[in-house]
């Protein structure tokens, strides 16, 4: 979580111009490069790497531009390694672009603020802001003082944010004696103690069990719906984002590769149906071709692909010609979905290159 800097004013924090913005978050052609000191192994490579220190530029976001309107929750995708951290971190503040200019509730987050800081929170669900040797509730009396929050309105976040995430009997024990999840959730109440506008979720359910990750849903979901928070969300649990964003930001290799509607992609890109059968007895594959596209026929269960307009046509026509036991209509996986953008976007990027490098090579080949 960003703590503000400085003394910040007492009662309740200043909010930024949000009222003035096209959009409470606005990212405008960034990009973020690091510089990588390489070294070659042994004690020869690092008496090399100390006499001729050597650098390669890795770039980890590529001109990447969207916005996000106040209230809005958006799911942040992409696999390992794409940028979506990084993304984050430079909207928090914690790194500066290299390129590009970025606004966050009517700020420069590379500034850091007070006002800034008392407006937004950053989790992430794989590092920890709680003590690991004091109970819970002293690490938000921490927060308390750093944000100069009145003891009244302490009280009162406190008991609505207990209420919403069940810390009975969690808050006075000793953090190493939590449970992941419980540690999870007390971590999601120290960062909102001071009620930001905008929640950085980076991981929030990571390493949660099922029954965890639906409460820690429902908690996101709730304090959206009461306090109007602005979200951005990054999640490899595509359940995470299905339950919380309509609108999707899909990143790959640090290029923005989609920004839209969720349900307007599985459209675009799944235009049909799985509908799954479970036979009391084998059919000849072709009865199963003449209803759809057979994607799996193994003994008696059954999975078609079905274009969506037709899905109820040919589930009753199945049930009227086929032995059915038990039927299920599906939409395509959005993971599948994903994953296939994520291919073709690297297959095309790969093309690219290759051809980039053939002209080039051309080009030097041919006499001046």
């Amino acid at each position: 979580m960003a703590h503000p800097r400085g003394r910040p004013r007492r009662g309740r924090p200043r909010r930024g111009p949000r009222a003035s913005l096209a959009g409470v978050i606005r990212v405008d052609g960034l990009r973020k490069v690091y510089r990588v000191h390489e070294k070659e192994a042994g004690l020869r490579g690092s008496i090399r790497a100390f006499v001729d220190r050597r650098y390669r530029d890795v770039v980890a976001v590529d001109d990447v531009t969207f916005g996000v309107a106040p209230g809005e929750v958006v799911g942040f995708l992409g696999p390992n390694g794409a940028g979506k951290t990084t993304t984050l971190k430079v909207l928090s503040g914690l790194l500066h672009p290299t390129a590009g200019t970025v606004r966050v509730a009517g700020f420069e987050p590379r500034r850091r603020e007070g006002a800034f800081l008392r407006g937004i929170t950053l989790v992430m669900g794989q590092k920890q802001q709680l003590s690991w040797d004091l109970a819970a509730v002293d690490s938000f009396l921490v927060n308390q003082a750093v944000y100069e929050i009145p003891d009244a309105e302490y009280r009162a976040r406190l008991g609505e944010l207990t209420e919403m995430l069940s810390l009975d009997g969690l808050l006075h024990k000793q953090v190493r004696k939590l449970s992941l999840g419980e540690r999870m959730k007390c971590e999601l109440a120290a960062a909102l103690l001071h009620r930001p506008d905008v929640l950085f979720l980076d991981e929030p359910t990571i390493g949660l069990d099922v029954t965890m990750q639906q409460q820690v849903r429902r908690f996101v979901a709730d304090y959206n719906a009461r306090h109007g928070a602005t979200v951005v969300l990054t999640s490899h649990y595509m359940a995470d984002v299905t339950a919380l964003a309509r609108r999707i930001l899909v990143i790959d290799l640090g290029r923005l590769v989609f920004d839209g509607d969720l349900s307007a992609l599985v459209e675009a890109r799944a235009p049909e149906k799985r509908l799954r059968l479970v036979l009391s007895e084998r059919v000849d594959r072709a009865d199963l071709a003449a209803l759809g596209r057979v994607h799996a026929a193994d003994g008696l269960e059954v999975e078609l692909g079905v274009p969506r307009a037709d899905v109820a046509r040919v589930a009753a026509a199945a049930l009227a010609r086929l032995p059915v036991v038990d039927v299920a209509i599906e939409d395509v996986p959005v993971e599948d979905i994903v994953a296939e953008l994520f291919a073709q976007g690297r297959a095309a990027r790969a093309a690219h290159a290759a051809d980039a490098a053939l002209a080039a090579g051309g080009a030097a080949g041919r006499p001046r």
